[in-house]
């Protein structure tokens, strides 16, 4: 081999390391965060009362269940809470380019998620429901069939809604726009998790909820999402949710934001 056929030889080796190096994904440790001071959480902040947007004194803020979690984790860590709020769809690609150090967003651990991104212990349990107009001629399973259903991209809501035979599906990217969608008659139901169903009736009294063990057969629960192979993080996640059970402490979290 001569010395030419030698560096181009050495090239191409170096460039695959290179490239491989970044196939993985990309996170900081325990160690890394308490180091920058900050631990920053993907989220989706029109899941009430998981997440959602409040004006406060003038000032929006986002509150709500997982935003307690979240600062629970940050203060066991001894570091402040970012939150990086962003449509649904996008919060695993966040997590596994970096962008974000944990995704809390009453994301359920799916087998199919859990190919790209670890999850902690279940810190929360829903169902999926339906919710239509007061004066929709929808009542059962059967009267989904052929209907127009509102639903978040990416989410087990959409899983459990294509279940209904010949639905039509009406993919958003916010669940907020699936209530005004169905408002102004522009689908005929949706699919939706229970808790989030409630909170959004206090806006839509011309709404209701219709239980169907038809669209139950999902995966549920909400965990806490980290990038794949950060363990040093993901044993701290599971800690506070352990210590929070333990302590009393999520029971008056779970009464302050489920039964108000």
């Amino acid at each position: 081999m001569n010395k030419k056929s030698l560096f181009l030889a050495f090239a191409v080796v170096f460039a695959l390391a290179f490239m491989l190096s970044g196939c993985g994904s990309k996170f900081n440790t325990v160690d890394q965060i308490k180091q920058k001071g900050v631990i920053v959480m993907g989220t989706s902040a029109d899941f009430p009362p998981f997440e959602f947007h409040k004006v406060e004194g003038g000032k929006d803020e986002i509150v709500g269940f997982d935003i307690d979690i979240a600062n629970a984790i940050a203060k066991k860590l001894g570091v402040k809470l970012e939150i990086k709020d962003m449509d649904f769809k996008g919060l695993i690609p966040a997590l596994q380019a970096g962008r974000v150090d944990m995704v809390i967003a009453g994301m359920t651990p799916t087998a199919e998620r859990k190919k790209s991104v670890d999850f902690s212990d279940l810190y929360y349990d829903s169902r999926q429901v339906v919710v239509v107009k007061n004066d929709s001629p929808i009542s059962k399973f059967d009267d989904l069939k052929v209907k127009t259903i509102a639903v978040q991209i990416g989410t087990t809501s959409e899983e459990a809604a294509k279940k209904i035979p010949n639905v039509k599906l009406k993919q958003l990217n916010r669940v907020s726009d699936e209530f005004m969608d169905l408002q102004n008659g522009r689908c005929d139901a949706i699919v939706v998790e229970d808790t989030v169903a409630k909170a959004y009736l206090k806006e839509y009294k011309d709404m209701k909820i219709l239980y169907m063990d038809e669209i139950n057969n999902v995966e549920n629960g909400s965990a806490v999402a980290v990038a794949k192979g950060n363990k040093s993080l993901l044993d701290v996640v599971n800690e506070v949710i352990k210590e929070l059970k333990q302590s009393g402490e999520y029971d008056k979290l779970v009464d302050k934001w489920f039964k108000q």
